[in-house]
Protein backbone atom coordinates (compact mmCIF):
# COMPACT_ATOMS: atom_id res chain seq x y z
CA UNK A 1 0.00 0.00 0.00
CA UNK A 2 1.33 3.57 -0.63
CA UNK A 3 -0.15 7.09 0.20
CA UNK A 4 0.18 10.03 -3.02
CA UNK A 5 -0.05 13.11 -1.16
CA UNK A 6 -0.21 16.49 -3.69
CA UNK A 7 2.34 19.14 -2.72
CA UNK A 8 0.71 22.15 -1.52
CA UNK A 9 3.06 24.90 -0.23
CA UNK A 10 4.45 24.93 3.37
CA UNK A 11 0.92 23.82 5.15
CA UNK A 12 1.46 21.54 7.62
CA UNK A 13 0.18 18.34 7.31
CA UNK A 14 -1.46 16.14 11.01
CA UNK A 15 -1.34 12.39 10.65
CA UNK A 16 -3.63 9.71 12.32
CA UNK A 17 -3.13 6.25 12.71
CA UNK A 18 -6.20 4.69 11.75
CA UNK A 19 -5.64 1.02 11.40
CA UNK A 20 -3.29 -1.60 12.05
CA UNK A 21 -3.56 -5.07 10.20
CA UNK A 22 -1.01 -7.94 11.38
CA UNK A 23 -0.48 -10.15 9.10
CA UNK A 24 2.33 -13.41 8.41
CA UNK A 25 4.12 -11.05 11.62
CA UNK A 26 4.25 -8.07 9.50
CA UNK A 27 2.19 -5.14 11.01
CA UNK A 28 0.49 -2.62 7.83
CA UNK A 29 -0.09 0.45 9.58
CA UNK A 30 -2.88 2.38 7.47
CA UNK A 31 -2.15 6.24 8.17
CA UNK A 32 -4.45 9.28 6.96
CA UNK A 33 -3.16 12.90 6.46
CA UNK A 34 -5.44 16.32 6.83
CA UNK A 35 -6.45 18.19 5.05
CA UNK A 36 -8.36 15.38 2.91
CA UNK A 37 -8.90 17.34 0.37
CA UNK A 38 -5.51 17.69 -0.34
CA UNK A 39 -4.80 13.80 -0.19
CA UNK A 40 -5.19 11.31 -2.87
CA UNK A 41 -4.85 7.60 -1.95
CA UNK A 42 -3.30 4.66 -4.11
CA UNK A 43 -4.25 1.42 -3.52
CA UNK A 44 -2.97 -0.50 -6.16
CA UNK A 45 0.57 -1.21 -5.48
CA UNK A 46 -1.06 -3.67 -2.87
CA UNK A 47 -2.96 -5.41 -5.93
CA UNK A 48 -6.26 -3.75 -3.96
CA UNK A 49 -8.89 -1.24 -5.43
CA UNK A 50 -10.00 0.83 -2.46
CA UNK A 51 -9.54 4.65 -2.75
CA UNK A 52 -10.16 5.12 0.68
CA UNK A 53 -8.43 4.30 4.05
CA UNK A 54 -11.62 2.30 5.79
CA UNK A 55 -12.23 0.14 2.53
CA UNK A 56 -8.14 -0.03 2.33
CA UNK A 57 -8.01 -1.10 5.71
CA UNK A 58 -11.38 -3.75 5.08
CA UNK A 59 -9.69 -5.16 2.41
CA UNK A 60 -6.11 -5.75 3.79
CA UNK A 61 -7.62 -7.66 6.46
CA UNK A 62 -9.99 -10.14 4.09
CA UNK A 63 -6.28 -10.56 2.37
CA UNK A 64 -4.72 -11.56 5.95
CA UNK A 65 -7.08 -13.40 7.20
CA UNK A 66 -9.95 -14.36 4.41
CA UNK A 67 -13.70 -15.07 4.90
CA UNK A 68 -14.12 -18.92 5.32
CA UNK A 69 -16.12 -20.49 2.04
CA UNK A 70 -18.24 -23.73 1.58
CA UNK A 71 -18.45 -25.76 4.10
CA UNK A 72 -15.51 -24.39 6.51
CA UNK A 73 -17.85 -21.51 6.90
CA UNK A 74 -20.51 -23.25 8.44
CA UNK A 75 -17.82 -25.53 10.61
CA UNK A 76 -16.75 -22.22 12.20
CA UNK A 77 -20.15 -21.33 12.90
CA UNK A 78 -22.45 -24.39 14.14
CA UNK A 79 -21.38 -26.56 17.05
CA UNK A 80 -20.51 -30.02 16.34
CA UNK A 81 -23.79 -32.44 18.55
CA UNK A 82 -23.48 -36.01 19.73
CA UNK A 83 -27.43 -36.59 20.13
CA UNK A 84 -30.25 -35.12 19.15
CA UNK A 85 -31.19 -32.90 16.16
CA UNK A 86 -27.97 -30.77 14.54
CA UNK A 87 -24.91 -31.81 12.74
CA UNK A 88 -22.97 -34.71 14.03
CA UNK A 89 -19.58 -35.51 12.88
CA UNK A 90 -19.82 -38.51 10.48
CA UNK A 91 -18.36 -42.26 12.27
CA UNK A 92 -18.01 -44.14 8.60
CA UNK A 93 -16.14 -41.19 6.86
CA UNK A 94 -13.20 -38.79 8.40
CA UNK A 95 -13.36 -35.25 7.86
CA UNK A 96 -17.18 -35.58 7.09
CA UNK A 97 -19.97 -34.30 8.94
CA UNK A 98 -23.79 -35.30 8.31
CA UNK A 99 -26.94 -33.52 9.31
CA UNK A 100 -29.28 -36.12 11.68
CA UNK A 101 -32.44 -35.59 13.60
CA UNK A 102 -36.39 -35.25 13.23
CA UNK A 103 -35.56 -31.29 11.92
CA UNK A 104 -32.09 -30.08 12.19
CA UNK A 105 -30.98 -26.31 11.02
CA UNK A 106 -29.80 -27.43 7.75
CA UNK A 107 -32.46 -25.80 5.20
CA UNK A 108 -30.68 -23.69 2.75
CA UNK A 109 -32.06 -21.30 -0.44
CA UNK A 110 -30.42 -22.31 -3.09
CA UNK A 111 -31.29 -21.87 -6.62
CA UNK A 112 -33.75 -18.87 -5.70
CA UNK A 113 -36.01 -21.28 -3.83
CA UNK A 114 -36.11 -20.41 -0.38
CA UNK A 115 -34.99 -22.84 2.43
CA UNK A 116 -36.06 -25.59 -0.73
CA UNK A 117 -33.01 -27.59 -0.04
CA UNK A 118 -31.28 -29.03 3.39
CA UNK A 119 -27.71 -30.24 4.08
CA UNK A 120 -27.03 -33.84 3.85
CA UNK A 121 -22.83 -33.35 4.66
CA UNK A 122 -20.52 -31.25 4.36
CA UNK A 123 -17.37 -33.32 2.95
CA UNK A 124 -14.19 -33.23 3.85
CA UNK A 125 -12.89 -31.41 0.81
CA UNK A 126 -15.41 -28.45 2.25
CA UNK A 127 -18.11 -29.46 -0.62
CA UNK A 128 -21.50 -29.30 0.82
CA UNK A 129 -24.11 -31.78 -0.56
CA UNK A 130 -27.88 -30.79 -0.76
CA UNK A 131 -31.26 -32.58 -1.11
CA UNK A 132 -34.30 -30.73 -2.72
CA UNK A 133 -36.44 -30.85 0.04
CA UNK A 134 -39.64 -31.06 -1.75
CA UNK A 135 -39.79 -33.64 -4.73
CA UNK A 136 -39.51 -32.36 -8.27
CA UNK A 137 -41.27 -34.98 -10.43
CA UNK A 138 -42.66 -38.73 -10.42
CA UNK A 139 -40.30 -40.87 -12.74
CA UNK A 140 -39.60 -44.15 -13.42
CA UNK A 141 -35.65 -45.02 -11.85
CA UNK A 142 -35.03 -46.44 -15.96
CA UNK A 143 -37.37 -46.77 -18.52
CA UNK A 144 -34.94 -50.30 -19.77
CA UNK A 145 -35.19 -51.94 -16.39
CA UNK A 146 -31.52 -51.34 -15.50
CA UNK A 147 -30.03 -50.59 -12.20
CA UNK A 148 -26.47 -49.54 -14.00
CA UNK A 149 -26.79 -45.32 -13.26
CA UNK A 150 -23.66 -44.68 -16.05
CA UNK A 151 -25.55 -46.84 -18.58
CA UNK A 152 -26.83 -44.05 -18.31
CA UNK A 153 -30.54 -44.31 -16.27
CA UNK A 154 -33.31 -42.51 -17.92
CA UNK A 155 -33.64 -40.76 -14.34
CA UNK A 156 -29.70 -39.98 -14.76
CA UNK A 157 -30.60 -38.30 -18.14
CA UNK A 158 -32.98 -36.27 -16.80
CA UNK A 159 -30.93 -35.07 -13.89
CA UNK A 160 -28.44 -34.26 -15.69
CA UNK A 161 -30.29 -32.72 -19.04
CA UNK A 162 -33.52 -31.11 -18.46
CA UNK A 163 -33.42 -30.71 -14.94
CA UNK A 164 -30.15 -29.23 -14.75
CA UNK A 165 -30.48 -27.15 -17.85
CA UNK A 166 -33.56 -25.50 -15.75
CA UNK A 167 -31.51 -24.21 -12.90
CA UNK A 168 -30.50 -20.50 -12.82
CA UNK A 169 -26.95 -19.63 -13.92
CA UNK A 170 -25.79 -19.03 -10.93
CA UNK A 171 -26.99 -22.33 -9.48
CA UNK A 172 -25.26 -24.13 -12.48
CA UNK A 173 -22.17 -22.06 -11.58
CA UNK A 174 -22.05 -23.46 -8.12
CA UNK A 175 -22.74 -27.07 -8.77
CA UNK A 176 -19.74 -29.39 -9.14
CA UNK A 177 -18.77 -32.45 -10.89
CA UNK A 178 -18.72 -35.06 -8.06
CA UNK A 179 -18.21 -38.64 -7.13
CA UNK A 180 -21.27 -40.39 -5.92
CA UNK A 181 -21.19 -44.23 -5.20
CA UNK A 182 -23.68 -46.24 -6.80
CA UNK A 183 -22.59 -49.56 -6.07
CA UNK A 184 -25.00 -52.85 -4.74
CA UNK A 185 -26.70 -52.85 -1.84
CA UNK A 186 -27.82 -55.84 0.16
CA UNK A 187 -30.88 -56.35 1.54
CA UNK A 188 -31.46 -56.05 5.29
CA UNK A 189 -27.58 -55.73 5.78
CA UNK A 190 -26.53 -55.26 9.12
CA UNK A 191 -23.24 -54.01 8.88
CA UNK A 192 -23.09 -49.95 8.07
CA UNK A 193 -19.22 -50.04 7.34
CA UNK A 194 -19.86 -53.27 4.58
CA UNK A 195 -22.44 -51.22 2.99
CA UNK A 196 -20.72 -48.24 2.42
CA UNK A 197 -17.77 -50.09 1.03
CA UNK A 198 -20.39 -52.03 -0.74
CA UNK A 199 -21.79 -48.36 -2.50
CA UNK A 200 -18.33 -47.09 -2.90
CA UNK A 201 -17.47 -50.07 -5.10
CA UNK A 202 -18.89 -48.49 -8.35
CA UNK A 203 -18.96 -44.42 -8.43
CA UNK A 204 -20.35 -42.01 -10.89
CA UNK A 205 -19.08 -39.05 -11.80
CA UNK A 206 -21.90 -36.14 -12.60
CA UNK A 207 -23.43 -33.21 -11.07
CA UNK A 208 -26.79 -34.67 -10.09
CA UNK A 209 -27.93 -37.36 -8.71
CA UNK A 210 -30.09 -38.98 -5.61
CA UNK A 211 -29.15 -39.85 -2.01
CA UNK A 212 -27.80 -43.82 -1.37
CA UNK A 213 -29.35 -45.84 1.10
CA UNK A 214 -26.90 -45.12 3.74
CA UNK A 215 -27.87 -41.24 3.70
CA UNK A 216 -30.45 -41.69 4.34
CA UNK A 217 -29.86 -43.87 6.96
CA UNK A 218 -27.08 -41.91 8.52
CA UNK A 219 -30.02 -38.98 8.75
CA UNK A 220 -31.28 -40.35 11.64
CA UNK A 221 -30.42 -39.34 15.05
CA UNK A 222 -31.37 -42.62 16.65
CA UNK A 223 -28.69 -44.86 16.06
CA UNK A 224 -29.63 -47.98 18.50
CA UNK A 225 -33.13 -48.68 16.57
CA UNK A 226 -32.61 -47.47 13.06
CA UNK A 227 -28.69 -47.44 12.30
CA UNK A 228 -28.52 -49.75 9.75
CA UNK A 229 -30.67 -50.88 6.77
CA UNK A 230 -32.26 -54.13 8.83
CA UNK A 231 -32.54 -52.05 12.04
CA UNK A 232 -34.36 -49.18 10.12
CA UNK A 233 -36.61 -52.16 8.66
CA UNK A 234 -37.37 -53.70 11.92
CA UNK A 235 -38.42 -50.11 13.40
CA UNK A 236 -39.80 -48.00 10.59
CA UNK A 237 -42.60 -46.73 12.90
CA UNK A 238 -40.04 -45.20 15.29
CA UNK A 239 -36.84 -44.55 13.00
CA UNK A 240 -39.33 -41.65 10.84
CA UNK A 241 -39.73 -39.66 13.99
CA UNK A 242 -36.07 -38.94 13.75
CA UNK A 243 -34.94 -38.36 10.07
CA UNK A 244 -35.62 -35.35 8.86
CA UNK A 245 -35.13 -37.24 5.45
CA UNK A 246 -38.66 -38.84 5.39
CA UNK A 247 -41.73 -37.75 3.87
CA UNK A 248 -45.27 -38.83 3.67
CA UNK A 249 -44.40 -40.33 -0.26
CA UNK A 250 -42.43 -43.24 -2.61
CA UNK A 251 -38.96 -41.56 -3.75
CA UNK A 252 -36.29 -43.20 -5.24
CA UNK A 253 -32.31 -43.36 -3.53
CA UNK A 254 -29.59 -43.99 -5.96
CA UNK A 255 -28.77 -47.58 -4.85
CA UNK A 256 -29.20 -50.70 -6.75
CA UNK A 257 -30.62 -53.36 -5.07
CA UNK A 258 -28.72 -56.49 -4.73
CA UNK A 259 -29.50 -59.85 -6.76
CA UNK A 260 -30.41 -58.65 -9.74
CA UNK A 261 -29.74 -55.78 -12.37
CA UNK A 262 -32.95 -54.65 -12.57
CA UNK A 263 -33.94 -53.48 -9.16
CA UNK A 264 -33.24 -50.53 -7.22
CA UNK A 265 -33.86 -48.80 -3.55
CA UNK A 266 -37.19 -46.15 -2.29
CA UNK A 267 -38.20 -45.23 0.57
CA UNK A 268 -42.17 -45.88 0.63
CA UNK A 269 -44.81 -43.46 2.39
CA UNK A 270 -43.84 -45.18 5.66
CA UNK A 271 -40.24 -44.55 5.79
CA UNK A 272 -39.26 -48.60 4.51
CA UNK A 273 -36.58 -48.90 2.76
CA UNK A 274 -36.91 -52.16 -0.57
CA UNK A 275 -35.60 -52.79 -3.75
CA UNK A 276 -38.07 -52.69 -6.90
CA UNK A 277 -38.30 -53.07 -11.01
CA UNK A 278 -36.53 -49.20 -11.89
CA UNK A 279 -39.77 -49.60 -14.25
CA UNK A 280 -42.45 -50.52 -12.24
CA UNK A 281 -43.26 -47.30 -10.37
CA UNK A 282 -43.57 -43.78 -11.11
CA UNK A 283 -41.89 -42.88 -7.49
CA UNK A 284 -40.87 -39.00 -6.38
CA UNK A 285 -37.47 -37.50 -7.37
CA UNK A 286 -35.37 -35.66 -5.09
CA UNK A 287 -32.28 -34.39 -6.59
CA UNK A 288 -28.68 -34.03 -4.70
CA UNK A 289 -25.80 -31.63 -6.03
CA UNK A 290 -22.66 -31.18 -4.40
CA UNK A 291 -21.88 -27.44 -4.21
CA UNK A 292 -18.39 -26.14 -4.63
CA UNK A 293 -15.71 -25.48 -1.86
CA UNK A 294 -15.61 -22.13 -2.89
CA UNK A 295 -19.31 -20.67 -2.40
CA UNK A 296 -20.18 -18.15 0.03
CA UNK A 297 -22.46 -18.51 3.13
CA UNK A 298 -24.22 -15.52 3.45
CA UNK A 299 -25.94 -14.89 6.90
CA UNK A 300 -28.98 -17.70 7.99
CA UNK A 301 -28.52 -19.89 10.89
CA UNK A 302 -30.00 -23.21 9.00
CA UNK A 303 -33.31 -22.76 10.66
CA UNK A 304 -36.18 -22.74 7.75
CA UNK A 305 -37.36 -19.60 8.80
CA UNK A 306 -33.63 -18.66 8.58
CA UNK A 307 -32.02 -20.73 6.17
CA UNK A 308 -28.23 -20.67 4.87
CA UNK A 309 -28.28 -18.53 1.83
CA UNK A 310 -25.60 -19.88 -0.94
CA UNK A 311 -24.23 -17.21 -2.76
Amino acid sequence: MREKIKKFGKRYLIGFVIGIVVCGGVSVIALTYFPSSQTTYDNSASGLSSTDVQGAIDELYNVCFPPKTGGDAILDNIDIVSSGDGLYADEYEDGKYTYKGANPNNYVTFNNEIAGWRIISINSDGTIKIMRDAIITDSYWDTSRSNNWNRPASLNTYLNGNYYNSLTNVAQSQIVEAIYNVGVVTNHNNDMIDQINDEKSVTSKVKIALPTVSEYIRANSNKNQCGTLSSNSDNTKTCINSNWMYIDDYWWLLSPSFGGSDTVFYVDSIGGIYGNWTDAMLSAVRPTVTLSSEVQIIGGDGSQSNPFIIE
